[in-house]
C-alpha cells in the first residue's frame, strides 16, 4: 500500500490534487449543513448581512480560489506550500460551485428549481478530478514496466474514444449520459447511437425533415423523463436540500375594452 501510494499519488505529484478534492467535497458538504440548517431556523448560524446587505460564500470562495491558486503556481509541485495552496483553493471552490446557479442566473435561486444546477455542477467536478486522481489520466508515473506502460496506453485511447462519444452524446442533448460516458465504457457508445433529445443540436440539424423520427425521439424523451425524474430530484433533494415550491405570481384582472 504504501507503495502505491508513493509510486501513484506522491511521485508524480499528485498529492496537492487529492488535498484539494478532499477540501473541496467537505467546504460543500459543510457548507449545504450550515445553511440548511439556517433555512429551517436551528442553531447558530446566521446569513452575514454587514449593514443589511447579504454577503454570499460565492465571495470569500473567489478569494480563496484566487489565494490558492496564485500560492500553488508560486510553490514546488512536491512542496507543503503547494499541498497548503490546494487545500485553500478546494475550500473555495467549494464555496463558489456552492452558488454556481447564483452565478449562471445573477440571482439568488438558491432554494429554487434552478439551484439544482450547482448540485450537478459539484457532483461533476468533484468526479472528474476523482478520474484524473485515479489513474484514467496516467500521465507523470516514473519507473514503469513495459506492461504497465501497455496498460495505460491503452487506458489512455479508451478514455479519448469515450470523450469523443461522449461529445456525439452531448452533441444529441444527452450531458448526463455524455459525462459518465468519459469515465464508463460503452455509456458514451449508447448515448451515442441512440435517438437525440427533441431539443437538441443534433435533433435540430437531422430531424427536420423526418417526421418519424422526431414523433419517436420525443416519445422516448417524455418516457426517460417520466422513469428517471423522481429519483434524481430524490438524490438532488437528498445533497442540497429540497427547493423552495414556486408561487404562480398573481396578477391584476384584465379590465373590459371601453372601461
Amino acid at each position: 500500500m504504501g507503495q502505491w501510494w508513493y509510486r501513484n499519488i506522491v511521485e508524480p505529484g499528485k498529492l496537492p490534487l487529492l488535498l484539494a478534492l478532499l477540501s473541496f467535497v467537505m467546504s460543500f458538504l459543510i457548507t449545504r449543513v450550515i445553511t440548511r440548517l439556517i433555512r429551517a431556523g436551528r442553531g447558530p448560524f446566521k446569513n452575514v448581512t454587514p449593514g443589511g446587505m447579504h454577503i454570499h460564500h460565492v465571495v470569500p470562495g473567489v478569494i480563496l480560489v484566487i489565494i490558492g491558486g496564485f500560492g500553488a503556481v508560486a510553490s514546488a509541485r512536491h512542496s507543503f506550500g503547494a499541498a497548503l495552496s490546494a487545500v485553500v483553493f478546494g475550500l473555495g471552490a467549494g464555496l463558489v460551485l456552492d452558488e454556481f446557479a447564483l452565478i449562471l442566473h445573477l440571482d439568488d435561486v438558491y432554494w429554487s428549481e434552478q439551484g439544482r444546477k450547482s448540485v450537478e455542477i459539484v457532483v461533476l467536478t468533484a468526479a472528474l478530478v476523482a478520474l484524473v486522481l485515479g489513474g484514467f489520466v496516467p500521465f507523470g508515473v516514473n519507473g514503469l514496466t513495459p506492461e504497465e506502460r501497455q496498460s495505460r496506453g491503452l487506458v489512455v485511447m479508451n478514455t479519448a474514444a469515450n470523450f469523443f462519444l461522449a461529445l456525439i452524446a452531448l452533441w444529441k442533448g444527452k450531458a448526463r449520459t455524455a459525462f459518465f460516458g468519459t469515465v464508463i465504457p460503452f455509456v458514451g457508445l449508447i448515448g451515442a447511437v441512440r435517438l437525440a433529445r427533441p431539443e437538441s443540436p443534433y435533433a435540430k440539424r437531422f430531424y427536420g425533415k423526418r417526421p418519424r423520427a422526431r414523433a419517436k425521439a420525443a416519445l422516448r424523451a417524455f418516457h426517460h423523463d417520466r422513469r428517471w425524474s423522481t429519483p434524481r430530484r430524490r438524490f438532488e433533494n437528498f445533497i442540497g436540500g429540497t427547493p423552495d415550491e414556486e408561487r404562480p405570481v398573481a396578477t391584476a384582472p384584465e379590465k373590459p375594452p371601453g372601461t
